[in-house]
């Protein structure tokens, strides 16, 4: 009987011990299992890209170039001189009328005597609209008509913007018929209209072209 529950005892503290190792065994390995796998990566927040430098101040944009006003009096159809600058046809005039002389006649004093070869006569005036500023007004002038063969024999008066010319004799002014003569004139337009008044005492007025040149 002693020895049955000896045996017993010894079976029941064998299996308690085995159960004890293999436990052990069991938690070591899990643990190894759960130090051998890698940590999760870490997430990081998501950015938004930085937005791309711009300029402190935007460059402000540059004003438009005002142009050169170019017309050429009694002409229909736009006529390119020979320094290749292009002339606008008539416009602008109030009153009077338009002639062209034969293109054989010939014109002392200048590069270009197709320039003088037409013209505008018995205006009331002449106007454009242009930008306000400052500007060189050059007009153009040579007496063709062969029914004026010497000075006094047309003679009248222009203003422009505010500056006269009075007793204006072309023959005088370029030295005799069929030369070229170009009066230039500083004004400053302010309404945005540049305008000539012409008065007839002699004769009548007459003009070859109109140049308008912006000055800085």
């Amino acid at each position: 009987m002693r020895k049955t529950v000896f045996q017993s005892v010894c079976a029941c503290a064998t299996a308690c011990l085995f159960s004890l190792v293999t436990g052990c065994q069991s938690s070591d390995h899990a643990s190894s299992q759960a130090a051998a796998q890698p940590a999760p990566a870490a997430v990081l927040p998501a950015t938004t890209p930085a937005p791309a430098a711009t300029p402190a101040a935007a460059a402000a944009a540059p004003k438009s170039a005002v142009k050169v006003v170019r017309v050429k009096a009694g002409l229909s159809a736009p006529f390119t001189d020979s320094s290749g600058n292009v002339w606008e046809a008539e416009r602008g005039f109030s009153g009077g009328h338009t002639i062209e002389r034969d293109s054989s006649t010939s014109i002392a004093n200048t590069k270009d005597p197709q320039l003088f070869l037409t013209e505008h006569y018995s205006m009331d005036s002449f106007s454009c609209e242009v930008p306000s500023g400052k500007y060189l007004a050059k007009l153009y002038f040579a007496e063709t008509f062969d029914g004026i063969t010497g000075p006094g024999q047309r003679v009248f008066s222009f203003n422009v913007h505010g500056r006269e010319f009075k007793d204006f004799d072309v023959w005088v002014k370029a030295g005799g018929p069929n030369r070229a003569y170009v009066e230039s004139v500083p004004v400053e337009v302010t309404d945005g209209k540049f305008k000539i008044v012409f008065t007839s005492n002699i004769e009548n007025p007459e003009i070859n072209a109109i140049e308008l040149i912006p000055q800085t």
